[in-house]
């Protein structure tokens, strides 16, 4: 009997590599001379992508979480796989004979991030790749796919509505410039949309959250950093304002909170509780370097909420 789910995240999983390399940001660019051998101060090794980021937030904080995704076979394919298995997630996709996903993150002197990713396997899984039997769960929660994955992704969606299943849409930049009708088969069909608030400009124009409300989601989320963000469920708007931490790293953060805002509304069943728990999440992860190491299990989470003050507000819209 295939194991049932509280959540599938369905997305890439890949690796990526941390370098300072000490230069001079100017004009919010980052540059290197060209024939030069540059030295870094430093490297680290992380595991991200937004299917293994969420899919380990969720088994964190106490949910049945799986993943769903191609990863390549060789040394980087196995270290995903072993972060997989560390937290807890189950591997429900493919391993193929082609390289992994991969990521360099580069740090300028005052530590912001240009970041070069190759998608490797992750935008190759195919139909025929995916056992839907094994897709029993209460939600899924999509993340940035292209190619072959991103029509896999719009199937998933079908049969997520046949099935009664919940989707969580993080769409990524590049689906987003396409514009609304290449992804409104996804969108009509969502339950949660979660963008940051450039991506949601570039989608609609005008109020954004009566806007993208209009192209089907239920609730709506648009995060802006260390700035303002909301939550809106078509009747009330849940202004939020994060608290202020060290930033070490911020790679991974819409990542975190979108998907505790998730696992909180799935098991407090209320708006406001689920903000509180994803900017804790948050708030912890970009106090380290890498998406995965700051994620706090669910009993430590709720220690720090009842412990903090909050900055939200509730309005009608």
């Amino acid at each position: 009997m295939a194991k049932i789910y509280d959540v599938i995240s369905v997305g890439s999983a890949l690796i990526d590599t941390f370098l300072d390399s000490g230069a001079k940001e100017k004009n919010k660019s980052i540059c290197f001379p060209i024939g030069r051998k540059i030295l870094v101060e430093n490297i680290d090794f992380s595991i991200g992508g937004g299917g293994a980021n969420t899919s380990s937030c969720f088994s964190h904080l106490g949910l049945k979480a799986g993943y769903l995704g191609k990863i390549g076979r060789g040394d980087t394919g196995d270290r995903i796989l072993k972060a997989l298995k560390k937290n807890k997630v189950d591997f429900l996709g493919v391993i193929a004979d082609e390289p992994s996903g991969y990521s360099v993150i580069l740090e300028g002197d005052r530590k912001h991030r240009t970041i070069l990713t190759f998608k490797g396997a992750s935008n190759n899984l195919r139909i025929s790749d995916i056992n839907f039997k094994k897709l029993k769960t209460r939600f899924f929660y999509f993340t940035s796919m292209e190619g072959e994955s991103f029509k896999s992704q719009k199937k998933i969606a079908e049969f997520a509505k046949k099935k009664g299943i919940k989707i969580v849409f993080n769409p990524g930049i590049y689906q987003i410039k396409k514009g609304v009708g290449f992804i409104k088969g996804i969108l009509k069909n969502t339950y949660i949309l979660n963008l940051n608030k450039d991506e949601a400009k570039i989608l609609v124009k005008g109020d954004l959250y009566k806007n993208l409300k209009k192209l089907g989601p239920k609730i709506i989320i648009i995060t802006d950093g260390e700035n303002e963000g909301g939550v809106y469920d078509g009747k009330y708007l849940y202004k939020y304002w994060p608290p202020k931490v060290n930033v070490k790293e911020a790679t991974g953060a819409g990542d975190t909170f979108g998907s505790s805002f998730v696992a909180g509304l799935m098991k407090l069943r209320d708006i406001e509780g689920a903000i509180k728990v994803a900017m804790t999440n948050a708030a912890s992860v970009i106090q380290k370097r890498g998406a995965q190491r700051g994620l706090l299990g669910w009993k430590e989470i709720r220690e720090r909420v009842n412990k903090q003050k909050f900055r939200i507000k509730r309005e009608m819209l």
